[in-house]
């Protein structure tokens, strides 16, 4: 017998569309104090886990290093008959290979602006991204749990 959760949840495919669909991403770390410390945040999605580049001596930085467990909100929907998001808990891990958070920057650019490609940013967006790939680290969440839903099921 399935419940009303059951009803609304989004399967692995639908998961991922919605991850692919949205731009934005809500990441709470634990802060020092034990409070939560919520930010949004562009990302992509790279095997079929978020990831999203940040300045490396950002306070959610330094509270992942303190403490790797996260959470991750990507939601969408206005009315409530509209509502999906995809929760995840997990561990984040901080890349700090200058190539591969050059890669994620990159691919977080394309996204931001809606263009086709890295190229597409022009010399001065392109040019832009790689100095500031020096400030920055990626982090990618690797989940332990996942919660879905999407009340356009309801009806």
């Amino acid at each position: 017998m399935s419940n009303g959760r059951d009803q609304v949840r989004l399967t692995d495919d639908e998961v991922q569309q919605l991850l692919h669909e949205n731009l934005k991403v809500q990441v709470a770390a634990n802060g020092k104090d034990g409070h939560p410390h919520l930010t949004t945040l562009f990302y992509v999605v790279r095997d079929g886990r978020i990831a999203f580049w940040t300045y490396g001596r950002s306070q959610k930085v330094v509270n992942l290093e303190r403490d790797p467990r996260v959470t991750a909100l990507v939601e969408d929907g206005v009315d409530y008959f509209e509502l999906r998001g995809v929760s995840i808990e997990g561990r984040a891990e901080i890349v700090r290979d200058r190539e591969e958070i050059l890669e994620i920057g990159k691919a977080v650019s394309v996204r931001m602006f809606g263009v086709d490609s890295f190229e597409a940013l022009g010399d001065i967006g392109m040019r832009t991204v790689e100095k500031q790939a020096t400030k920055r680290v990626g982090v990618v969440i690797h989940p332990d749990r996942v919660a879905s839903w999407d009340h356009r099921k309801m009806t």
